[in-house]
């Protein structure tokens, strides 16, 4: 195993987390020296492995459904936490994606050579060991491992608690299949001690980890922000916007409305605000509240919506700022774009935001001003992700800035190197 400098770990981390993180280093460094075909070979007997492990990952998931019934877990959150053959299904989907994606380790970026003769290039390399703590959604632990494989990475998962039977049966078959490939099975670990501590732990792990991706709710967002001496990949509330424009196709708005609200109202791209323009509200309003609550959407209303449909319940000041993940959704009448794109610059959380609209040029002005991971052109909030953009699986949609923005996949777990090459070429 690699040694880590005393002086260089925190003091505060136990043993068993130090031997977590070295191996974690150790496997890091072997991804990063392995050829492509290594890594190929590597996903495609995870893939196998997953395929005939079906059986037990669904007997597991039982487990912890059932345990988290009766806790009452909230649905939204128990339905992100069970496994179906339909999400079995589309897990390995992904991962067969993930397999298939070109190798983002060693592109060459630069390549020149310099008026001295000095030979200059850039070279991508992995960011080294991945952090990733999520909740809930088991299959974010196929995503994660897949991801982290193909950029040649190793990766520390957290799963939430309620999730660890799952975590630990995926686990195991993804381990079966890495021990029958070039990869050490150390490339994927999980922490799985139970307790709000070692979480902590987990948060000053910088000498082992290279960079942290937290996928959850508010409060372990700010957690994570509070307490992680590691850098973030930041991946927080999805509280997605439709703006329905004044010029808006009746059929196009309906149709976009709903996909984009009950086509799977748990997930981070789902709709929770729609805004509509004053000047189609009275045309496009009652259809859109019509085929919502036939799909028994509870609908939350401004006051000028309300005037229009009465049946609406009245929105809060904090709905606005609200992620249902849920069948809630609220509306609001706007004038004109400004006022939208103020709405959402004031709610948002620059996750996905989307426009319904005939005119192009008021398009582009929508997408130039709405501050966001992802904007949609008449198209359903629930395209901004790894399969709709044609990466396959994603370890999260970063709504950050710096390093990755949008859907993280393999290229983005990369970062690059300088490399020189001179005859004895000396600094005048």
């Amino acid at each position: 195993m690699i040694p880590t400098s005393p002086h260089r770990t925190d003091p505060s981390i136990p043993e068993a987390l130090i031997q977590l993180g070295t191996k974690a280093r150790a496997a890091a460094m072997a991804n990063a020296m392995a050829t492509p075909v290594d890594r190929d070979t590597a996903i495609q007997r995870m893939l196998e492995a997953l395929r005939a492990a079906r059986k037990p990952i669904l007997q597991a998931n039982q487990i912890d459904v059932a345990r988290a019934e009766a806790k009452g877990m909230a649905a939204p959150l128990l339905k992100r936490l069970t496994l179906t053959k339909a999400s079995l299904d589309s897990m390995e989907r992904r991962l067969q994606a993930i397999s298939e994606q070109s190798d983002p380790v060693g592109r060459m970026r630069l390549d020149q050579t310099m008026p001295s003769g000095l030979h200059v290039q850039q070279v991508t390399t992995p960011l080294g060991v991945i952090g990733m703590i999520y909740e809930s959604r088991p299959n974010v632990t196929t995503d994660a491992a897949g991801v982290c494989i193909r950029s040649g990475n190793a990766v520390i998962l957290r799963g939430g608690s309620e999730a660890i039977e799952s975590n630990r049966a995926i686990l195991a078959a993804l381990h079966s299949g890495l021990e029958a490939s070039p990869l050490p099975p150390d490339s994927i670990q999980l922490l799985d001690q139970p307790g709000h501590k070692v979480v902590r732990q987990f948060l000053a792990m910088h000498t082992f980890v290279d960079a942290l991706v937290p996928r959850g709710g508010p409060r372990l967002i700010e957690e994570v922000e509070t307490h992680s001496r590691i850098p973030i990949i930041r991946h927080y509330d999805g509280i997605c916007h439709l703006y329905i424009a004044e010029d808006a196709d009746e059929a196009m708005a309906v149709a976009l409305t709903v996909n984009s609200k009950c086509q799977r109202p748990e997930v981070c791209n789902a709709l929770e605000t729609l805004l509509i323009d004053a000047g189609s509200a009275k045309r496009l309003l009652p259809p859109i509240v019509h085929a919502l609550s036939a799909q028994r959407v509870e609908l939350r209303g401004c006051p000028i919506t309300r005037s229009i449909c009465p049946a609406l319940l009245p929105a809060t000041e904090e709905d606005w700022a609200t992620e249902y993940l849920d069948a809630t959704l609220s509306i609001r009448v706007v004038h004109g774009l400004h006022e939208a794109v103020a709405h959402i610059e004031a709610y948002g959380s620059h996750h996905t935001d989307g426009i319904v609209t005939n005119t192009n040029a008021l398009a582009q002005d929508f997408v130039q001003q709405v501050d966001s991971a992802s904007v949609l052109v008449n198209a359903s909030t629930r395209l901004s992700g790894g399969e709709a953009y044609g990466l396959g699986g994603v370890i999260g949609i970063s709504t950050g800035k710096l390093h990755a923005r949008g859907p993280v996949a393999a290229e983005h777990l990369t970062t690059y190197k300088w490399i020189a090459y001179g005859k004895g070429h000396l600094r005048d």
